[in-house]
């Protein structure tokens, strides 16, 4: 019986030493990115935003919001009965525009799906959170796609004057897109402590523009951009918000453009317009949301007050139709945020992935895309 115990106990000793053996090696593997420290990490512990090993919000902001249970909702998400138009019940339309053979003097946004988007303005090129993968996390088969989302990959990216990242979760900051096109990208922007991640994938230290909220700095052709805050948080691993998370400014000599980043609502909004604004444009999230999460994550309401905060001229919504992320119908984002945008008289611009939007044409016209 003595023996039998102790054959038991080995067992459960072994496959508990194999089970953190391999949560080791998969958490540090390429995907997942790197830690900050040394000169990055010091220069993090410096920052006002940065106290007790973690960055931190304007505002208090809880993951979950009051009235709700995180063992609840996380049954919900996973094993909860779902809508039945979660995810399209056929392919979503979509247009292949061919992005090498714009012409590089035209100005135009060609949304890519989710929260990846080109963009191209006063001869300088932008690309913004790719992530041209078929899943929308670390590991294959798991947060699929869409069919008809997933019409881009990596090797349609032409040469970029910069890559520009919000932060660094993983539907946001994709290890296979990201070092795909190292050799094509002139700059990276990001927030600071993402720079480490792009540094394990290859990217050299000159081609970083690392800072946090407040830096404003010169780019090509007399464009500036300004890091601004955002109401969210970051992480690939277990220990969150190691890194910093933002939004941006875009003043070109021609127009201004506002890049929202995944946010939560609060003053910081109200802060940019009054700094920054008017914007001719704002790139918003609108999408993969929920009551629980309204904190990290703007609700269409939300995401109406918002535009009016920072005084945007037009309204582009994303981080919509291409993963299921939250428990909203696939299309309810575009059919809540159009609706409300009438309510408003705001003018939301609905592009199809891949449809160009010309960023001189006023009047240019979208069609109704979601309700096919």
């Amino acid at each position: 019986m003595i023996i039998f115990l102790l054959m038991i106990y080995y067992w459960i000793i072994t496959i508990a030493a194999l089970l953190i053996v391999t949560y080791f090696i998969v958490i540090n593997g390429k995907p997942f990115g790197g830690v900050p420290k040394g000169k990055r990490l010091e220069r993090m512990k410096q920052s006002k935003l940065y106290r007790n090993k973690q960055f931190h919000n304007i505002s208090y902001t809880p993951s979950i919001a009051e009235g709700y249970k995180m063992s609840k909702v996380t049954y919900d998400f996973f094993l909860g009965k779902k809508h039945p138009l979660l995810k399209p019940l056929k392919r979503i339309p979509s247009i292949h525009t061919d992005l090498r053979a714009i012409d590089k003097n035209t100005d135009v946004f060609i949304w890519l799906g989710h929260s990846s988007y080109y963009l191209q303005t006063d001869g300088v090129s932008f690309l913004i959170d790719p992530v041209l993968s078929l899943y929308g996390s670390p590991f294959k088969y798991f947060n699929k796609a869409f069919k008809g989302s997933d019409i881009y990959k990596p090797e349609d990216i032409p040469e970029l004057d910069y890559l520009i990242i919000t932060h660094d979760h993983f539907d946001h900051l994709d290890y296979p897109t990201v070092q795909s096109i190292r050799d094509r990208t002139h700059k990276a922007i990001v927030p600071l402590g993402v720079g480490v991640h792009l540094e394990r994938w290859g990217y050299k230290e000159n081609q970083l523009i690392e800072e946090e909220w407040g830096a404003e700095v010169e780019l090509k052709n007399n464009i500036k951009i300004a890091f601004t805050p955002a109401r969210h948080f970051s992480g690939r691993r277990v220990r969150q918000n190691d890194t910093l998370w933002a939004s941006y400014v875009l003043e070109t000599p021609t127009k201004k453009i506002f890049l929202g980043g995944d946010s939560g609502y609060d003053s910081h909004f109200k802060m940019i317009g009054e700094k920054y604004g008017p914007f001719n444009y704002a790139i918003l999230e609108n999408g993969q949301y929920g009551e629980a999460w309204r904190y990290i994550h703007t609700l269409p309401e939300d995401v109406i007050q918002a535009s009016i905060d920072i005084n945007a001229k037009k309204i582009i919504p994303v981080h919509a139709a291409k993963f299921a992320l939250a428990l909203h119908p696939w299309n309810e984002p575009l059919q809540k945020i159009t609706s409300l945008g009438k309510e408003q008289n705001l003018d939301i611009l609905t592009p199809m992935i891949g449809e160009v939007v010309d960023l001189n044409n006023s009047n240019q016209q979208f069609t109704v895309w979601w309700e096919d």
